[in-house]
C-alpha cells in the first residue's frame, strides 16, 4: 500500500511540474549567443504567465527602456515586464506578448518547454514569421 501511495504522490508532482515555465530563466541572445539577462517567469492574478527582468548580465547601451512606446517607456530595464498575457494551452504557452526593450517592439509570443530549456518564439502575425530564443533554467 506504501509503494501505491508513494507512486501516486510521484505522479501527481511529475504532472503539476510538467511545462511549468515558472521559475529564474537565463535569456541567451540568438543572434550573438551570449547570455544578456534573467527573466524570472510568475503567475499573475489573472492567471497569466509574465515575465520580469530581475537581472541584466551584459552592460546595455541604456538602463531604460528609451525605445519602448507603452506603459514601459523610461522604466528602468531591471523589474521590466517583457513577457505579458500567456496562458498554458496544452504543452505550451500562447497568446501573449514579449517585447525586446533593445528596440522596444512587441511581438505575439509562443514559448514550449524542452526540460531545463524554453523555447520562446517572438513573430508578427504568423508563427513562422519570427525568431526564436532558447532560454535556461537558473537553479
Amino acid at each position: 500500500m506504501k509503494k501505491i501511495l508513494f507512486a501516486f504522490a510521484a505522479l501527481l508532482i511529475s504532472t503539476l511540474s510538467f511545462a511549468q515555465i515558472e521559475g529564474k530563466w537565463k535569456t541567451i541572445d540568438d543572434e550573438t549567443g551570449k547570455a544578456k539577462s534573467i527573466v524570472e517567469i510568475s503567475k499573475n492574478s489573472k492567471g497569466e504567465y509574465v515575465g520580469k527582468i530581475v537581472q541584466l548580465l551584459i552592460k546595455p547601451e541604456n538602463n531604460n527602456c528609451v525605445k519602448c512606446s507603452d506603459d514601459r517607456k523610461n522604466k528602468p530595464l531591471v523589474g521590466l515586464e517583457i513577457i505579458r498575457g500567456m496562458k498554458k494551452d496544452g504543452n505550451e504557452f500562447s497568446g501573449g506578448s514579449i517585447t525586446d526593450p533593445k528596440t522596444g517592439k512587441t511581438y505575439k509570443c509562443n514559448i514550449k518547454k524542452d526540460g531545463d530549456k524554453l523555447n520562446v518564439r517572438g513573430y508578427i502575425g504568423f508563427s513562422l514569421i519570427g525568431r526564436t530564443q532558447t532560454w535556461h533554467k537558473v537553479n
